[in-house]
């Protein structure tokens, strides 16, 4: 299924994609026993969706058309864990800087927490004048958990998935090198906003993209970022180091996973302009008014607009 969150005649509502033009809306059908929000749905996700497959096999309900509703925020995480798991990214950025490749890479999958009550949806980006030094985008993928855990094993990690949503990592390149000089962050640097997006994708839709078992949670979709309609980011989720079982297990590991929480991928091979100018030394960043487009086969477009408030 495709999950969103969308305004309808200015009521704040969610449902889940039926076609390319068509949503079935949750919380209008009756006599159901489905929560109010995705975040409520999601603390039993899989009752849910178990019902909700139910109902749509029914076809006894009214829909949405999608070209009428305003996307909004997917969720409101509980937290929110960014990883650094695509190799070849870390690799051409300290390559580009004369640095040898970090060993303990490959010890373990490492993540920094941001802040997740800056998560948007698609749409305006708004930043102030500070914000745009060096303004750049991140291209990830990122899992929402779906139910409580802890310690939990990399092999049962797929569990606890409810499934991918798009993530875009802005960042303010200037003020977060110059926090990490002092050897902590990013913050200020990273803070500010990051998008997600526009749907919650489960596994099963896409199921014939996998690579390798269920558990493995590895599939072949390309990930693409278009800045003004010219692409600038080509990569695949299949290329992938650390798996997202693994990040899981790291991340659970003495300390609890809530649904809802939010868990992202780090920046993909070539997905990010800081990257970009390193490798073809250039120096070319977001600017007022630039359109940031992220796109990931299966999961669909997360677009954004910047707009200066100052």
């Amino acid at each position: 299924m495709k999950l969103l969150t969308y305004f309808y005649d200015n009521v704040k509502s969610y449902g889940c994609m039926l076609d390319d033009y068509n949503i079935l809306d949750i919380p209008s059908l009756k006599n159901t026993p489905f929560p109010n929000n995705l975040n409520e749905f999601l603390i039993d996700f899989n009752e849910n969706i178990t019902n909700l497959s139910k109902v749509i096999k029914l076809n006894e309900f009214n829909t949405i058309d999608f070209s009428k509703v305003k996307i909004d925020t997917l969720i409101k995480p509980n937290s929110f864990r960014d990883f650094y798991a695509f190799r070849r990214h870390v690799e051409a950025g300290r390559k580009s800087r004369g640095l040898d490749m970090i060993r303990e890479y490959d010890e373990f999958p490492v993540f920094y927490f941001s802040n997740h009550s800056s998560v948007v949806g698609p749409g305006d980006i708004c930043l102030f004048r500070e914000q745009f030094n060096k303004l750049d985008f991140e291209l990830e993928i990122a899992i929402i958990i779906s139910k409580f855990g802890e310690n939990i094993k990399a092999k049962d990690a797929y569990k606890y998935v409810a499934g991918f949503t798009i993530l875009n990592d802005w960042s303010s390149r200037q003020v977060q090198m110059k926090e990490m000089k002092l050897n902590l962050g990013p913050a200020k640097g990273k803070d500010f906003a990051s998008s997600i997006g526009p749907y919650l994708v489960t596994l099963d839709e896409i199921s014939d993209k996998s690579i390798g078992k269920i558990e493995d949670l590895r599939y072949d979709l390309d990930m693409k970022a278009y800045l003004n309609d010219s692409l600038v980011s080509n990569d695949n989720f299949k290329n992938i180091t650390w798996s997202f079982p693994e990040m899981i297990e790291r991340a659970s590991y003495g300390t609890k996973l809530f649904p809802g929480d939010l868990i992202g991928s780090g920046t993909c091979a070539t997905g990010c302009l800081l990257e970009i100018n390193q490798t073809n030394k250039t120096n070319i960043w977001l600017k007022n008014g630039d359109n940031i487009k992220l796109s990931i086969e299966g999961l669909g477009t997360l677009e954004s607009t910047i707009k200066s408030i100052d």
